[in-house]
């Protein structure tokens, strides 16, 4: 990783700031390098990894606004179709793991502009079919969260508690995800090791993205983020 190792630290904290000022989105800057470096086989692992601990500093910096409530049905959902989408994972050629990427790209920067508003009721019981919808595509791309958000924002939640229910309810499937890899052989100790070693950077952006998250307007510099990833996104559906 030590050639590319300056382009994927920028990515890397450039991901967590945006995630920890928007909920969600890192993964779009962060896979599309990853998969750059390492193939798409090793990425969605790899990104796996770091998006546990950028999940986990999420989930400290904003502990006391989390929904319990919304984290325990999204997870009732999401672990059992966790182990499915990641054994999945290991079934699907190469070619056909960048094509559901690059659609996945394409649709979380739509996603993002249409950005459906429900405005029926929304009960959290709702979050374990939610949950187990998007952890199985959440587990073959490496991340779901353009889609899940919506749903949060629906049911009410607003800044740091969006945000911190969020991940909470990520964590415990990345937990879940990265076990049901390794017990396919679908994660090596070097991929682990990757990973990590960019923990130190997502938890600075996480600070960062955390202090920003009130104070600067996004909505340019989002701008520029997605036609980029929409760009890498019909890059992959062409290969």
């Amino acid at each position: 990783m030590s050639e590319h190792g300056p382009l994927i630290v920028g990515a890397a904290f450039a991901s967590s700031v945006v995630a920890a000022i928007t909920g969600t989105g890192g993964s779009v800057i962060l896979l599309p390098v990853l998969v750059g470096v390492f193939g798409v086989r090793e990425a969605v692992p790899i990104f796996s990894v770091v998006a546990l601990v950028s999940n986990l500093s999420r989930v400290g910096m904003n502990w006391p606004s989390i929904d319990r409530k919304a984290v325990a049905w999204y997870s009732l959902g999401s672990i059992p179709f966790t182990l499915l989408g990641a054994w999945l994972f290991t079934r699907i050629p190469d070619t056909g793991l960048l094509r559901i990427l690059g659609i996945f790209l394409i649709a979380s920067v739509i996603a993002r502009r249409v950005h459906p508003a429900l405005r029926s009721t929304f009960r959290p019981q709702w979050f374990s079919l939610i949950g187990a919808i998007f952890a199985v595509f959440s587990a073959i791309t490496g991340s779901a969260g353009p889609f899940v958000a919506p749903f949060y924002l629906s049911y009410g939640l607003t800044k740091a508690a969006y945000i911190g229910t969020e991940a909470a309810g990520a964590t415990i499937a990345h937990i879940f995800r990265l076990g049901a890899y390794q017990g396919f052989g679908a994660i090596t100790f070097r991929m682990w090791l990757d990973g990590l070693m960019l923990g130190p950077v997502m938890i600075g952006g996480t600070f960062l993205g955390k202090k920003l998250l009130e104070r600067i307007p996004t909505r340019f510099f989002i701008l520029i983020v997605e036609i980029i990833v929409f760009g890498f996104g019909i890059k992959f559906l062409l290969q």
